[in-house]
């Protein structure tokens, strides 16, 4: 191997940048993490910027598309079981890998993980790369996300209240006022603000990514300074990834077959497999500073190693459907590239999903 294959191998590796950015962060906030009034200070920006992602979120999510999408609403339910019935299932029988496995701090962040809505952009992604049914799962991601913004809280308090993350009545006023008003605002608001939004884009790409970036160095620096992470050895974080591995590798094979027993084609299979199977960085990060508050560092990081899994498999996984010369029943794959505008539209496997 000479040094010019190395870069290439590299560059071939789906690593998503931005994940390297958030690492970056982890790194910082753990070598200069803030305390006293700079913290206080960081904690108002970090609610800050938490109410404005959901803000963003209801005001790009089109009342339209989730109209038209409801007449595939099979397809709909199947994505919603896989995200917010099979996952917690799952993550509540991983119960039993506490303490010999995992510590309860890192199992109350894999729970909430399982809690978290799917994803959209690398739904879609994978989706076209595998020559699935694109406009379906499109449609997937936003049900997902709409659903999530009430579902994962009310999930988070009934299965993880009483623990690490210790929910009260102003746990839930906080996740009203800093998750939900703020998304319904968005909402109310398109109408005049989807304009400015779609002109923006990249732009307010940029606050989104920020704003992440923001809570995440402001939960990380809280850890550092309770000194939480002296609880997080390395043979600790070993069995976290395989257990995380083991999850999707369930979810993969679950989606995938569960749909295929269901009866749905395969394009369809191929959008609930991938839109079922995974799990938004982008929607878990907020929300896990406004329910764990100073135990969000631990209660993320299963979330930020599983994002960063799931784009590797998945990535994988997508290029060797698109390479089947027809589906597992014999059925032809569709006769040409996906058309239209979907069709033309690049869809990045970002932070954001």
């Amino acid at each position: 191997m000479n040094r010019r294959t190395v870069p290439s191998i590299l560059s071939r590796l789906p690593v998503d940048p931005y994940v390297l950015a958030l690492l970056a962060t982890v790194g910082l906030a753990a070598l200069l993490p803030v305390s006293g009034t700079a913290a206080t200070f960081a904690g108002g920006a970090s609610t800050g910027a938490v109410g404005l992602l959901f803000f963003l979120y209801g005001a790009r999510l089109s009342t339209r598309e989730v109209a038209d999408g409801l007449r595939h609403w099979r397809l709909h339910v199947t994505v919603l079981a896989c995200t917010f019935v099979l996952f917690p299932l799952l993550g509540l029988a991983a119960r039993g890998l506490v303490p010999f496995v995992l510590t309860p701090q890192l199992y109350s962040g894999l729970l909430f993980l399982c809690l978290v809505p799917s994803t959209v952009q690398s739904s879609i992604a994978f989706t076209s790369i595998a020559r699935g049914n694109v406009p379906a799962a499109i449609c997937a991601g936003s049900f997902s996300s709409l659903v999530g913004i009430v579902v994962t809280p009310l999930l988070a308090a009934l299965l993880i209240g009483g623990g690490t993350a210790g929910f009260s009545a102003d746990s839930l006023f906080k996740i009203v006022a800093q998750l939900l008003l703020p998304f319904l605002a968005g909402q109310l608001l398109r109408r005049w603000v989807a304009g400015f939004l779609t002109r923006h884009r990249k732009v307010l790409g940029l606050v989104d990514r920020g704003s992440v970036l923001l809570v995440v160095y402001t939960a990380f620096s809280e850890g550092m300074v309770t000194g939480i992470w002296h609880q997080v050895t390395p043979a600790r974080l070993g069995a976290l990834l395989a257990v995380e591995a083991v999850l999707l590798a369930a979810m993969l094979a679950a989606s995938w077959y569960g749909a295929k027993r269901l009866g749905f084609v395969r394009e369809d299979r191929v959008a609930i497999q991938f839109a079922g199977s995974k799990k938004s960085l982008a929607a878990g990060l907020p929300m896990a500073t406004v329910l764990f508050g100073a135990h969000a560092s631990l209660a993320v990081l299963p979330l930020m190693l599983f994002h960063q899994m799931q784009l590797m498999v998945c990535a994988v996984l997508a290029k060797r459907r698109a390479d089947d010369p027809e589906s597992p029943d014999g059925e032809p794959l569709a006769a040409g590239p996906i058309s239209g505008p979907v069709a033309r539209t690049r869809f990045p496997t970002t932070v954001g999903e």
